[in-house]
């Protein structure tokens, strides 16, 4: 369900995006508008060309955001998971209340201060089920 204030529907207000790389190991793109599933793929898009440089942390700057769906946290999930292997971290900046409480009640908040893995490490979790292995404590079945 999508609560919207009278007056205004989803997606009326056009994406605006502005990409600030003075800093090349920091640079902070600005979104503003409404990022959602009609508007999200330029910031998806900027986000990987972003990300292509490798930097040390990208920032994402929401003063302006006046609306999010599902898709638009779904593209600041995409800019965690694909810096992580370049050990790039996401740092939100100017979040507003709407979008601090999505960011809290969807757990993207703590997977954002999640730490990039060491080289070499892997999450038992992340493996494949064929790969994992069972723990001690707990009786396995078989057939």
């Amino acid at each position: 369900m999508i609560v919207v204030p009278h007056g205004r529907t989803p997606e009326t207000t056009p994406l605006t995006l502005a990409v600030d790389r003075s800093d090349p190991d920091r640079p902070v793109i600005r979104v503003g508008g409404d990022l959602a599933y009609t508007t999200a793929a330029p910031l998806r898009d900027e986000i990987d060309r972003v990300l292509a440089a490798k930097p040390s942390v990208v920032a994402l700057d929401f003063a302006d955001l006046l609306f999010i769906d599902s898709t638009g946290l779904a593209v600041i999930v995409h800019a965690w998971r694909e810096g992580q292997p370049g050990g790039t971290a996401v740092e939100l900046r100017s979040v507003p209340r709407f979008l601090a409480t999505i960011l809290d009640l969807t757990g993207v908040t703590g997977l954002l201060a999640r730490p990039a893995p060491a080289a070499g490490v892997t999450d038992l979790v992340s493996r494949p089920a064929s790969e994992a292995t069972p723990r001690s404590d707990r009786p396995t079945a078989s057939a």
